[in-house]
C-alpha cells in the first residue's frame, strides 16, 4: 500500500496575485524576489518526497516548478479567501507576506493552527512593529539601535509595519528625522537612531524558543545623497559559522528566539556590526526571507523537510499531551 503524501500549499504573497496585480510599477522588481522564494521553498518540498505540493500563482506569475499544482484565486476571490479555501484542502500551509499592514498575521489567523507552517500570532503580532521589538529586545539585554540615542547624528524614519527598506529615510539631525516622522503621521512611521556598520542578516532555525544559526549574510543596501535607503539583494552564506563572528552571531540568534518564543520556522534577524559594539539588532522578520533561495543546496540538506518534521513532531507531542 503506497504511503499517503502530505498536503503542502505555498503561498507567496507576490506570485500569489498580492500587490503586483494591483501595481504596475512594483511588478518589475518585486516579482523576481517572490519568485526566488517561492519557487525555493516548493524545489525544497519536492525533492524531499513524501508531499503534494500546491503552489499559489496569479496572471503576472510564471507557472510553479514542475511537480507542483499550480492554484489561482478565483473571480472576486481575496488572497485571505484563497489561502482559507487552499487550507482546508490541504495538511499544511507554508506562507511568505510582509509584516506590512498586518498582512502576515492576517493570512495566519485564515489557517487552523495546527496546519500554519511557521511562527506563531504573538511573535509575528511582535514584529510587525519594529520598535516594540526593539524595546522588547533591549530590555532583555541585546544590543540595538536605542542604545545610540545621543551617540550619533543621524537618524533613520521608516514604517514601524515596513519590509526591509521600503520608504526608508536617513536624515542628518534629530530634528529633520521628527519633522519627517510627524509629516507622516507618528505611529505610522518610527524612528530610530542610523547604526553606521556592515549590514547583514541571519538566516536561522527556531524550534521551541531554541535557534540554530544557518548561514551568516550580507546584505546589499544602498545609500542615495538624499537619504533614502534601498534593498539591492543580499549574499548568502558570506561570513564563517565557525569563526569568531559567528560564535557573536549564534548567541545573538539564540538570545532573539528565547525573546520572542513564538518564533517558529525559518526567520531572519536583519543586523548591523557596528565596529565598537559589534552585532546591532535591527529587525526580526518572522517567516521565510529572500535568504532561503538556494541555502537547502549550498548546506547540504533539505530545510523544508527538516520543517515539516519538526511539525509532525510537534504534532506527536500535542496528541500524547
Amino acid at each position: 500500500m503506497q504511503p499517503v503524501l502530505k498536503r503542502v500549499f505555498v503561498f507567496e504573497y507576490l506570485t500569489g496575485g498580492g500587490l503586483v496585480d494591483s501595481d504596475e510599477g512594483a511588478a518589475p522588481t518585486l516579482l523576481p524576489l517572490g519568485l526566488q522564494m517561492r519557487d525555493a521553498m516548493v524545489d525544497d518540498l519536492l525533492q524531499a518526497g513524501g508531499f503534494a505540493v500546491s503552489a499559489a500563482t496569479c496572471s503576472r506569475a510564471p507557472a510553479p516548478p514542475a511537480g507542483a499544482l499550480p492554484c489561482q484565486a478565483r473571480p472576486g476571490e481575496s488572497m485571505f479567501e484563497l489561502v482559507a479555501r487552499q487550507a482546508a484542502l490541504h495538511d499544511a500551509v507554508w506562507l511568505v507576506a510582509p509584516e506590512t499592514g498586518g498582512l502576515l498575521l492576517q493570512f495566519a489567523q485564515q489557517v487552523p493552527a495546527g496546519r500554519w507552517l511557521g511562527c506563531d500570532a504573538a511573535a509575528i503580532r511582535l514584529a510587525s512593529s519594529k520598535r516594540a521589538t526593539l524595546v522588547r529586545l533591549a530590555a532583555l539585554g541585546l544590543s540595538t539601535p536605542l542604545a545610540f540615542e545621543g551617540l550619533t547624528p543621524r537618524w533613520v524614519v521608516k514604517p514601524d509595519d515596513g519590509a526591509g527598506a521600503v520608504a526608508t529615510t536617513v536624515y542628518r539631525s534629530l530634528a529633520a528625522a521628527r519633522n519627517a516622522q510627524r509629516a507622516a503621521g507618528e505611529g505610522v512611521m518610527t524612528l530610530e537612531p542610523w547604526v553606521d556598520g556592515h549590514p547583514m542578516s541571519l538566516s536561522v532555525l527556531c524550534r521551541d524558543g531554541n535557534a540554530e544559526l544557518l548561514s551568516i549574510n550580507r546584505q546589499r543596501i544602498e545609500l542615495t545623497g538624499d537619504g533614502r535607503l534601498s534593498y539591492a539583494g543580499v549574499d548568502v552564506d558570506r561570513v564563517p559559522r565557525d569563526g569568531p563572528a559567528g560564535a557573536a552571531l549564534a548567541k545573538v540568534a539564540a538570545q532573539v528566539a528565547r525573546a520572542m518564543p513564538g518564533l517558529r520556522g525559518f526567520v531572519g534577524i536583519d543586523l548591523v556590526w557596528h565596529a565598537r559594539q559589534g552585532p546591532v539588532v535591527i529587525e526580526v522578520n518572522p517567516r521565510v526571507t529572500c535568504a532561503y533561495a538556494g541555502l537547502s543546496a549550498r548546506l547540504g540538506r533539505n530545510l523544508a523537510a527538516e520543517l515539516l518534521a519538526d511539525e509532525a513532531r510537534l504534532e506527536r507531542l500535542h496528541a500524547d499531551a
